[in-house]
């Protein structure tokens, strides 16, 4: 258990009393889930729960299930459950915790509920559950944090990344890093302490390439840092291009539905549609937008200049191109438009004779689809593009993946200080001032990981989480 958890355990908190909380969707579904936790949670559970043959929860073994009903405090049945208890300190929060398993219905849901809060429980907060778990040292700060994520997850990709930094994968990556710097600063501090004992002099030349080593994995950390938003919280996307493109016609291929109105017109499309879609496994906040060109309409001239203005704050551009026309001056205008936003360029109607200059949109985009928008050919290969350009290809979710701005922050510390260490140490200044920096750093990492966070902190982890969890 580190310092935050042994300072701040439930008890010591004046958090021991019993919480509950639905813990399922609050929707009607085939089943739901009343979950208590706490030092009684047995006997609060036993003031609602009437065994047909007289079982008590209190006397039933850790992961057993219990049949039998609910009742109100008033008497009345509220529903039939199976309960399940978990003895404390095998269990999820690491107290004794009891679920109730309902039919799914949100009013009966919310009777039983009611009966276990009159029968001494009180309502759970956000993330408590989750942070009893954290304070009694079943998981550290990043492994708690990515339960959201994995609620959360809008692709397998997602979810894969939540899963690994459940399982400690993130965790792992950061304490590699930090026995590193532990290292190197236990033998300058030894080093400096000690002068009567026989300790090795610190070499230069090796701290160096302790320290380099360890920058190196932060900043790669860092860098695996937007695309892994990218597959968690999806990315503005827009559809951009002159009229008749087939902008129209490709949003409703990603959408699968009839979203944008498809015409022979020009400047059909006059205001932005918006739809979510996921294009493997990235989630895209797409908008297709009116064609770009000048025009007189004054109704088609705002929507062009709402495409433009979606277009320079995008964080990913489908520029669409007619593969049966030659490149008309709007096509190079946005070309040029586009050089400092991340984008693919979408050659639609493959299917058609080619007339457009290819080897122009080749010098000018590192991506290049051929795609027939009608016919849905091409689309692997944008899913591909989009992954390059959006640099998710390249994650590997076990290796463990910084997901949250807190842990991205407290990284960026962490290689600050290591910066600063170095800098020490390459300017000749005494072995005291790299010291000082390492230690930063690695008080850095232990934030990340909550071993040293602060309560506020903590809070702030758990202020995000659903109730119930």
């Amino acid at each position: 258990m580190d310092d935050f958890q042994k300072n701040h355990t439930p008890q010591d908190a004046g958090e021991s009393a019993v919480i509950a909380a639905i813990s399922t969707a609050q929707a009607p579904g085939g089943i739901g889930i009343v979950r208590l936790s706490g030092t009684r949670a047995r006997e609060v559970a036993d003031r609602v729960f009437r065994s047909p043959r007289g079982k008590k929860i209190a006397d039933a073994p850790g992961y057993t299930a219990l049949y039998g009903h609910a009742y109100s405090p008033e008497g009345e049945r509220l529903d039939e459950v199976v309960a399940l208890v978990f003895a404390g300190p095998a269990s999820f929060t690491g107290e004794d915790v009891v679920e109730f398993s309902c039919h799914g219905g949100l009013t009966i849901l919310k009777g039983v509920l009611r009966a276990v809060l009159a029968a001494g429980a009180r309502a759970a907060g956000p993330g408590e559950f989750t942070r009893r778990a954290f304070l009694h040292g079943k998981m550290d700060l990043t492994q708690a944090e990515s339960v959201m994520q994995l609620i959360s997850a809008q692709g397998s990709q997602a979810a894969r990344i939540a899963l690994s930094g459940h399982d400690g994968a993130l965790a792992k990556r950061i304490a590699g890093i930090r026995q590193k710097l532990l290292d190197g600063a236990a033998h300058l501090s030894a080093w400096a302490d000690y002068p009567e004992e026989e300790i090795p002099m610190v070499d230069p030349a090796a701290l160096r390439c302790t320290l380099g080593s360890a920058q190196e994995e932060i900043d790669r950390l860092l860098s695996q840092f937007d695309a892994g938003k990218a597959i968690r919280e999806g990315v503005d996307t827009v559809l951009v291009g002159r009229p008749n493109v087939g902008k129209s016609t490709l949003m409703n291929l990603l959408a699968g539905c009839e979203r944008s109105i498809v015409t022979q017109f020009a400047g059909t499309t006059r205001d932005v549609v918006e739809e979510t879609v996921l294009l493997g496994d990235i989630a895209l906040r797409i908008a297709d937008t009116a064609g770009i060109r000048e025009t007189e309409d004054p109704v088609e001239s705002i929507g062009v200049g709402k495409a433009r203005d979606r277009m320079r704050r995008a964080q990913l551009v489908l520029a669409v191109f007619d593969s049966s026309q030659e490149l008309a001056q709007e096509d190079r205008d946005l070309v040029e438009e586009l050089r400092q936003v991340p984008a693919v360029a979408v050659v639609n109607k493959s299917d058609l004779e080619t007339k457009i200059d290819i080897k122009y949109i080749e010098q000018n985009f590192q991506q290049i689809v051929f795609l027939s928008a009608r016919s849905g050919e091409g689309l692997a290969a944008l899913e591909q593009a989009v992954a390059q350009v959006l640099h998710t290809a390249s994650l590997h979710p076990a290796e463990g993946i910084l997901f949250t701005e807190r842990q991205r922050d407290a990284a960026k510390r962490a290689g600050q200080g290591i910066e600063e260490a170095l800098l020490a140490l390459d300017s000749g200044m005494t072995l005291d001032a790299v010291t000082v920096s390492l230690e930063g750093a690695i008080g850095a990492l232990l934030e990340l990981t909550g071993e040293r966070a602060t309560e506020a902190v903590v809070d702030q982890v758990f202020a995000q989480f659903c109730v119930g969890k």
